[in-house]
C-alpha cells in the first residue's frame, strides 16, 4: 500500500459524501499525514441499512490524527454548501483540496426510471459537482497546491454504456466533463483531475446491486484512497487527466495489488465504463454466485428485440394503467425459452405499472415459466393460463391467485391485436 508521507500536514480538505465508503477512505488517508477534513455529507441520523455518520466518521478522522469539520450538507442545496464552505475557512483558514465524491446511481433504462430518480442522479452527480467546485474555487485560488478531484470516469463514448442506464451516464459523465473544462479554465492555477477506479470497489452501494458474493470480486476503498493521495501530491500541472486507480499506484512503485483485494487472488470485475460490457461484467458475477442488479436488461432478449415478444410487451405497455395496478397488486418474472428466449417482466404492483426485457426492478411474486410461442399465445388469447398449466405448458411459481389475475390483462390485449 502506499505509504503516508506527512505532504498533507495541515492542508484542509473538503469531501462531498465522506461519511462512508470511498470519501471516508480518501479523509482517513488524508488525516494520517495531519490534514484538516470537512466531511460534508447528510447523514446526520444513523442509517437504518448504511454505517456510519458525519459524527461517526469525525471521530475516526481524530483518532487517525486529523482534524474533522463535520457539516450537514445536501450538495443540491446551495445554502448548505456555502455555510459549509464559510465554516471550513473560519475554523481552519482556507481550502487546498475538494474531494467531489456524492453521487448517486441508479442502474435502470429509460422507461423504467422515474424522473425523481432523473431528477435525483443530475442533481447529486452533476449539479452538486459544478455547485461544491464554483464555491469552493475562489478560495482554492488561494491555496499553494489547489485540487479538485472528481470521483468520475473517464469520458467514453461507447453506446454501450448508454443504452441499459442512460440517465445515470450522463449524470456522471457529467462530473466529467466538470473536469474537462474546469481544468482548461484554470490551467496554472487549480490542479482538476479524475478517479476511477479499475475494479469493482466494496462499499455500501455495490453490496446493494451487486447482491450475495459481490464482496470478494471487489478490492477495498482503500485503493481509491491511496490513488486519491498519490493525485495530491501532483504539481497543479498534473491537470485534466482522467486517473485510474491502479495505473497511478503503479507508477508510485506499487506492485503488489493483492493487498486491496477483499480476497487476494479471487477474481475481480471491471468496473463501469472501462469497455468491459455489461453483460460480460454479469456474465463474470453469476460465473462467481452474485447476482448483478445491473445485468442489463436488454441482453437477455436482444435476439428478440424486433420479433413478437418484444412486440407483445409493447403492447403491454400500452395497457398499463394505474387501475389495472390496483386491481393486480402482482409483479411476475417471465423465463422464455424456444426461439424468442429471454428474462421479461410486467410490474402490475408499483406507481402505474411497467413491462420490459430483464429482471423486474422489485422482487417477483409470480414466476412463469414457459416456451416463448406459448406465451405469445397466451397474451394473444389463443391459450388460457389454467390449460397452459394444467398441460405442463406453463411452469408457475410463487401466488397462483396473482397467476391467474394476468387472463384479466390477456383478454384485454386479444381486443387490441
Amino acid at each position: 500500500m502506499l505509504l503516508n508521507t506527512g505532504k498533507l500536514a495541515g492542508y484542509t480538505i473538503f469531501i462531498t459524501g465522506a461519511s462512508r465508503g470511498i470519501g471516508k477512505a480518501i479523509a482517513l488517508k488524508a488525516a494520517r499525514d495531519g490534514a484538516n477534513v470537512v466531511i460534508a455529507a447528510k447523514t446526520a441520523d444513523p442509517h437504518p441499512k448504511l454505517p456510519g455518520t458525519i459524527y461517526t466518521a469525525a471521530a475516526e478522522i481524530e483518532a487517525a490524527g486529523g482534524k474533522a469539520l463535520p457539516c450537514i450538507v445536501d450538495v443540491r442545496d446551495e445554502k448548505q454548501i456555502n455555510e459549509a464552505v464559510e465554516q471550513a475557512v473560519e475554523k481552519f483558514g482556507g481550502i487546498d483540496i475538494l474531494v467531489n465524491n456524492a453521487s448517486a446511481i441508479n442502474l435502470t433504462g429509460t422507461l423504467e426510471t422515474p424522473m425523481k430518480k432523473v431528477d435525483l442522479m443530475l442533481g447529486i452527480n452533476l449539479r452538486g459537482t459544478y455547485l461544491t467546485s464554483k464555491l469552493c474555487i475562489p478560495h482554492l485560488l488561494k491555496s499553494k497546491n489547489p485540487h479538485i478531484l472528481n470521483l468520475s470516469p473517464p469520458l467514453n463514448l461507447n453506446p454501450i454504456w448508454f443504452k441499459n442506464h442512460t440517465a445515470y451516464t450522463m449524470a456522471k459523465y457529467g462530473m466529467s466533463m466538470c473536469v474537462l473544462g474546469m481544468a482548461e479554465e484554470f490551467r496554472g492555477s487549480i490542479a482538476v483531475n479524475a478517479l476511477w477506479p479499475k475494479t469493482a470497489i466494496q462499499t455500501a452501494a455495490m453490496d446493494m446491486l451487486g447482491g450475495s458474493g459481490i464482496g470478494k470480486q471487489c478490492r477495498k476503498v482503500e485503493i481509491m484512497a491511496d490513488a486519491a493521495y498519490a493525485i495530491f501530491k501532483q504539481p497543479t500541472s498534473f491537470t485534466g487527466q482522467f486517473v485510474i486507480d491502479e495505473n497511478i499506484l503503479r507508477k508510485e512503485g506499487i506492485k503488489d495489488f493483492d493487498v486491496y483485494a477483499v480476497e487476494p487472488g479471487h477474481p475481480l470485475l471491471p468496473d463501469f465504463f472501462l469497455d468491459l460490457q455489461p453483460e460480460d461484467l454479469a456474465r463474470q458475477m453469476e460465473e462467481h454466485g452474485a447476482t448483478p442488479a445491473f445485468k442489463s436488461r436488454q441482453a437477455s432478449a436482444d435476439s428478440a428485440t424486433t420479433e413478437p415478444v418484444s412486440d407483445m410487451f409493447n403492447i403491454i405497455r400500452g395497457l398499463l394503467s394505474p387501475d389495472i395496478v390496483k386491481t393486480t397488486q402482482g409483479v411476475y418474472r417471465f423465463d422464455l425459452s424456444g426461439d424468442h428466449a429471454g428474462v421479461w417482466y410486467i410490474d402490475l404492483k408499483n406507481d402505474a405499472g411497467s413491462a420490459g426485457s430483464g429482471e423486474p426492478p422489485v422482487k417477483a411474486d409470480v414466476f412463469m415459466t414457459l416456451d416463448s410461442s406459448d406465451f405469445i399465445k397466451m397474451f394473444g388469447g389463443k391459450l388460457k393460463p389454467t390449460m397452459a398449466f394444467m398441460s405442463g405448458k406453463l411452469k408457475i411459481k410463487g401466488d397462483m391467485g396473482l397467476a391467474m389475475k394476468l387472463e384479466k390483462m390477456m383478454a384485454m390485449m386479444k381486443s387490441k391485436l
